[in-house]
């Protein structure tokens, strides 16, 4: 009995069922996608961030808990904001599981902002970042035409928006021409078909400044201009466009990026052409201004020139001739002054310069230099004797031992070393004495050049007092003492009659009496 009963336990515990990883995951996410098909959740955006591929990751918390969204490529393009950090919104989606990580997540397929609409927000961050880009700076917007002779409109055709333009510039300009490109101005297209208008104007410069424009109507209705692709068509149009959206209380952000926003479509009309009086009252205007103006420059220059008639300088110009003349006579004296002097200055340099090298005496260094050649080439010749004297004397006393032991071969060999050490003696002497005597040429020539005494005999002159100095200033003499000046050939006694000393200029000039 016993048997049975534990025969009969055994068969009612369960198998074992081992699950893999990917096998759980993928019932989980059947079990999810089961369960949470289509729900709505609320929360804040954290850690967003935008894809290169286009997707959109992010997190959505509250105060105690968090889970991660994603939004694919092809459901943000239907968004009509960005999400952002801190942004507090409600997504519609459906809840699965990403099997590689294992982390259940949100597939997002719409998104709106808690308390602002989703238009609202999308208007706002638009606004900023076209802002920021300096797309409605002052500095680019354009000025508009004073009379343009075609005006391009961009609107419906059968709106009435068209109809109040065309009357209030029937009534300004009557004979004024318009060109109409009809376009849809709210609803799916719109944007696009606008975009088009604005570049084919553009493209054909058909008109000299353009009018954008449509009538009243909601928020929504209004949203083809608020679009990114219409504001930046605006922007970059280079014929000027005036912008008349809606009634004076809506905004768009194409009124932002026009050249001017009118309030309203008629508005627009009036802006952009002034009536005939206006033109007729302007053009009155600038024709008494220009008449004034006329008056006045006449009656200045005739002022003018009866000053100038009344001028001293027409009553005796010849006054003014002659005190050009005197003022012309009395730059050449000062420039022919100036040039003397320099003159004298150069001159009392060179003078200084031939007494510093009269202190040289070149040709007492010259005749001790030749001394010295001729002391060492006799030195050399008689060292030679003596060289040659003592290889005889060996040569001699080798002939007496060779005679003596009668070794001829020994004779014949050590006369052959003797002569060639003789030869070879005579040579280095005759070397050294050829190189030492072209060294004294050399130098002799390069004395002769430097020499002080070269320069007297182009003329100039080396003054000596009686103590034999050289005289380099007015200083050193006094009136009456004799002096030797030194002459390329001779010297010449001369008494001192006058001197003179220019301090300024370094310039000394003294007049000597042979």
């Amino acid at each position: 009995m016993k048997r049975k009963m534990t025969q009969f336990s055994l068969n009612l515990i369960p198998e074992k069922h081992v699950w893999r990883v990917s096998e759980l995951n993928l019932r989980i996410r059947d079990l999810l996608d089961e369960e949470f098909p289509d729900l709505w959740v609320e929360g804040e955006v954290s850690n967003f961030r935008a894809a290169q591929s286009g997707h959109l990751y992010f997190t959505l918390k509250d105060e105690k808990s968090q889970i991660r969204c994603v939004c694919f490529r092809d459901q943000v393009r239907g968004l009509k904001f960005r999400p952002e950090d801190g942004l507090h919104v409600t997504v519609r989606g459906s809840v699965s599981v990403y099997e590689p990580r294992g982390e259940y997540q949100i597939y997002v397929s719409h998104i709106e902002p808690v308390g602002l609409g989703a238009l609202q927000l999308a208007f706002e961050q638009l606004k900023k970042k076209l802002a920021a880009e300096g797309l409605f700076d002052a500095e680019r917007k354009k000025a508009l035409p004073a009379l343009p002779r075609r005006i391009g409109i961009v609107s419906s055709s059968q709106g009435a928006a068209i109809r109040d333009i065309l009357r209030v510039l029937r009534r300004r300009f009557p004979n004024l021409h318009v060109v109409l490109y009809p376009v849809k101005v709210q609803g799916e297209g719109a944007a696009e078909e606008i975009v088009r208008a604005i570049r084919h104007f553009n493209r054909a410069t058909l008109v000299d400044v353009m009018i954008v424009a449509r009538g009243g109507g909601s928020f929504e209705d209004l949203w083809a201009f608020n679009e990114e692709i219409v504001v930046r068509a605006i922007a970059a149009s280079e014929i000027p466009v005036i912008t008349g959206i809606g009634h004076e209380t809506d905004t768009t952000i194409a009124d932002f990026a026009a050249d001017v926003r009118a309030p309203t479509p008629s508005a627009a009309a009036e802006i952009v052409v002034r009536t005939r009086a206006e033109f007729e009252k302007h053009i009155a205007d600038c024709s008494r201004r220009l008449v004034q103006r006329m008056r006045y420059l006449f009656l200045e220059r005739r002022h003018r020139l009866r000053d100038l008639a009344s001028h001293r300088a027409f009553r005796r110009p010849e006054d003014l001739v002659r005190r050009s003349r005197q003022r012309l006579d009395d730059m050449n004296a000062a420039l022919a002054t100036g040039l003397r002097g320099r003159l004298d200055v150069a001159r009392q340099r060179m003078k200084m310069a031939s007494a510093r090298m009269g202190l040289f005496d070149l040709r007492g260094r010259v005749g001790m230099l030749r001394i010295r050649v001729e002391r060492r080439s006799g030195e050399l010749s008689a060292a030679l004797e003596r060289a040659v004297t003592r290889k005889r004397r060996r040569y001699a006393s080798v002939q007496v031992r060779i005679a003596s032991l009668d070794l001829r071969a020994r004779v014949s060999q050590l006369r052959r070393r003797l002569e060639r050490d003789a030869s070879e003696f005579a040579a280095h002497a005759r070397r050294y004495l050829v190189a030492t005597r072209r060294k004294f040429e050399a130098a002799t020539v390069r004395l002769e050049e430097r020499s002080p005494f070269q320069l007297l005999e182009r003329g100039y002159a080396i003054a000596y007092d009686a103590n034999g100095r050289v005289l380099r200033s007015a200083e050193q003499v006094v009136e009456g003492d004799e002096i030797a000046v030194r002459v390329a050939r001779g010297e010449i006694g001369a008494t001192v009659r006058t001197k003179r000393n220019v301090g300024d200029q370094g310039d000394v000039r003294e007049e000597k009496e042979q």
